[in-house]
């Protein structure tokens, strides 16, 4: 009877219906791809620089883990006293530069080192520098971008023409020559980072020990421990991030559901108080209006499931080198999130309704 009940009155108002359970959907989806998002980012960051090939990654002293933000460049020096470490088989020194229009990191590299080190790149079309101010980039910011081989690309305040369009994964999605980069920075044989490469990654440890005796007070870190320390919890501010999109999002279900639920019960003032007339308890009523609450939350999870997988796709064929990661962790803590503020929001509401007064609700015009 009271599932009857329940189901008559959604279906009584089904435009309110309707927004109601789409409010609870973008709540859903809301936190699944922002989070997603900003787990995407980061673990695809992560993925890349391991797909560098080198086992240690040597920076500057005071240098963040954010390959980004590095301190002053090393002399190219440097790389010569590495390789002569035991089983270290190659060393790739890389300059890197951030593209503050883009939001991207570019890679001055020594296109042969790097090559030994990675493994080469795969090449979709075009091929290596040629020229100085020559630019690789990977095939996801071609696509994103609309660049072809060729084409004459800004970056820097300088133009760059895209001698080729490589398969993505090997660090940044733009590289450009080793002296080019020096030239912006108006330095002279430097490097930011010097990506070693040991005979055998069983080596990495022995090697890491050599390095660092070798080098004291220089930022030694093998790839494997870099990656590890890669997450949300690490970078600054990414943790506030999803906290208040989260905050945002229930706030706005709470919301919703608390003015559908308040004003079901204004309109239905009547019909409660025949309820009550026929010896409905103020907890049958509360139940009522909570398992509504509860069946507008199912619904909208549902439907916020879908289109969190519907905007993901069409993101992604707008912006294909961003990463969305949906996982079923954040799935299901979304649906609980979003049921967990249905109820409360519907809580009052019900309140109200059991408190009424059936003398009071059946003269209610």
């Amino acid at each position: 009877m009271i599932n009857k009940l329940i189901l008559s009155n959604i279906l009584y108002r089904p435009i309110r219906t309707v927004v109601s359970a789409l409010a609870v959907a973008i709540e859903v989806a809301m936190v699944m791809l922002f989070v997603g998002l900003a787990h995407g980012l980061v673990n695809d960051s992560a993925r890349r620089q391991e797909g560098v090939g080198a086992d240690i990654m040597v920076q500057p002293p005071g240098t963040s883990f954010l390959l980004a933000f590095s301190s002053a460049p090393m002399p190219l020096a440097i790389g010569d006293r590495l390789k002569k470490v035991p089983d270290v088989e190659e060393v790739a020194p890389t300059f890197i530069l951030f593209n503050v229009g883009g939001l991207s990191m570019i890679y001055g590299i020594d296109i042969d080192s790097f090559k030994r080190v990675s493994g080469g790149f795969a090449y979709h079309s075009g091929g290596p520098f040629e020229k100085p101010y020559d630019l690789l980039v990977d095939n996801l910011y071609a696509k994103s971008n609309r660049v072809k081989v060729g084409q004459i690309v800004t970056l820097l305040n300088h133009q760059f023409r895209v001698c080729g369009i490589v398969e993505n994964g090997k660090g940044a999605r733009l590289f450009i020559p080793l002296q080019t980069a020096e030239e912006l920075q108006q330095v002279k044989d430097k490097a930011t980072i010097f990506w070693v490469k040991c005979t055998d990654s069983k080596y990495t440890d022995s090697v890491y020990g050599a390095i660092k005796q070798l080098l004291p007070g220089y930022k030694i870190t093998p790839v494997q421990e870099w990656m590890s320390i890669m997450t949300s919890n690490n970078l600054p501010g990414l943790n506030a991030f999803i906290t208040v999109v989260i905050i945002i999002a229930m706030g706005i279900g709470f919301l919703v559901i608390f003015l559908s639920m308040y004003t079901t019960i204004t309109e239905r003032t009547r019909e409660i108080g025949i309820l009550k007339s026929l010896g409905a308890s103020k907890g049958y009523i509360i139940a009522v209006i909570l398992r509504e609450a509860g069946l507008l939350s199912v619904v909208g999870v549902a439907a916020g499931y879908g289109l969190a997988a519907v905007m993901r796709k069409a993101i992604l064929a707008y912006y294909p080198t961003l990463v969305i990661e949906l996982t079923l962790e954040w799935a299901v803590y979304a649906g609980l999130l979003a049921l967990a503020g249905s109820l409360v929001g519907a809580f009052y509401p019900a309140m109200r309704a059991a408190r009424l007064d059936p003398v009071d609700a059946l003269a209610y015009e």
